[in-house]
């Protein structure tokens, strides 16, 4: 349902991802669309220096999204942008990452459909993309591994049932989103369902950004090192034998 697919006045919502911190991987029709919105509402985790980019007389609505910690609950947002629109402005939701990626969009759109609301989304580097390239991980390789699955870490009911035999397999590459404050148990539950003990896994904390952090382990250490490093969210989980190759192929200076 493109802009303009409703003759009602109403205004268009852009669902925009913002990439995974570096403003330089932000798209040209993000970049576009940002400079001419008349109101933003934006996630915690938008790429640094991207509301400058804004128009001075924009509204910028801040809307959290950290993790256990939400500003502003979805429902609620999910009617905000409906409001807007239906007052006539051009709306950007700006996110991190991508929209479709653990970012809630479909669930956003949902609501827009719903309302008879006009939207485009506009999709982002996801931060696992970001992340394991700027780390020097890739999340493919044809020695190590033929299949990437993204994973959450925090599931809507707050548990972390994920399906393990369909992720604890070998020549795989698994990155969970939303993950380090359970990766105690995620590196319990992929031994449990099969991976060796000392089967590669790394952190990526705030991955493409200046302050990016990336701590390479085992499954048996990963925990105790990370907590050791005192490293906290954002931060992405790479398991699988393609971390090996993080130490060769680093190439982002911090």
């Amino acid at each position: 349902m493109s802009a303009g697919s409703f003759e009602n006045g109403t205004g268009t919502v852009y669902i925009v991802g913002s990439g995974p911190g570096d403003l330089d991987l932000l798209t040209l029709r993000a970049a576009r669309l940002i400079g001419q919105a008349d109101a933003i509402v934006y996630d915690h985790l938008i790429a640094d220096g991207v509301l400058d980019l804004a128009r001075a007389d924009a509204e910028k609505i801040y809307v959290g999204k950290e993790s256990s910690n939400h500003t502003v609950p979805q429902i609620e947002l999910n009617h905000l942008l409906v409001r807007l629109a239906r007052s006539g402005k051009r709306v950007v939701r700006l996110k991190g990452g991508d929209p479709f990626i653990f970012g809630r969009g479909g669930e956003e759109i949902e609501t827009l459909v719903d309302a008879g609301i006009a939207f485009e989304v506009v999709p982002g580097v996801t931060a696992a993309a970001g992340c394991g390239a700027y780390a020097g991980i890739p999340l493919t390789h044809r020695e190590h591994a033929q299949a990437v699955a993204f994973a959450t870490g925090h599931l809507k009911d707050g548990t972390i049932n994920l399906d393990w035999p369909s992720l604890a397999r070998p020549r795989l590459t698994v990155v969970f989103y939303m993950g380090i404050g359970g990766l105690a148990e995620i590196c319990r539950q992929m031994i449990g369902h099969g991976l060796p003990t000392d089967h590669p896994a790394a952190v990526v904390q705030e991955g493409t950004t200046r302050r990016q952090r990336v701590l390479t382990a085992d499954l048996a250490t990963l925990p105790e090192k990370v907590a050791a490093a005192g490293i906290t969210a954002p931060a992405l989980i790479i398991v699988g034998t393609v971390v090996r190759l993080q130490e060769k192929l680093a190439w982002f200076k911090v």
